[in-house]
């Protein structure tokens, strides 16, 4: 059984960085799609960065400040975030499609003065 794990949420001040991993506990065999989606206060998950075979892509709301990267050998995957906004305040989920779609607990992420 695979599973995944966030870790790096926190409380941190607007215009501060914070970096979110992502750990697999196990191989979960073909990847095509690694991604990070956020679900903030009282509105629906929504994609903010992911890689697919051919392309790394954000959301227009995190372009410039946001990186997300992969170590396969490590069976993980990140995302660095910097210049945050109280905007970026909401659960962060990575998730992995393959042979299989595997999503991780969360991790809270709250960006405020």
């Amino acid at each position: 059984q695979v599973q995944l794990v966030e870790s790096g949420g926190g409380l941190v001040q607007p215009g501060g960085s914070l970096r979110l991993s992502c750990a697999a506990s196990g191989s979960i065999g073909r990847i095509y799609f690694v991604a990070w989606y956020r679900q903030p206060p009282g509105k629906q998950r929504e994609l903010v960065a992911s890689i697919t075979t051919s392309s790394i892509n954000y959301a227009d709301s995190v372009k410039g400040r946001f990186t997300i990267s992969r170590d396969d050998a490590k069976n993980t995957q990140s995302l660095q975030m910097n210049s945050l906004k109280v905007e970026d305040t909401g659960v962060y989920y990575c998730n992995v499609r393959g042979d299989t779609v595997q999503w991780g607990q969360g991790t809270q992420v709250t960006v405020s003065s």
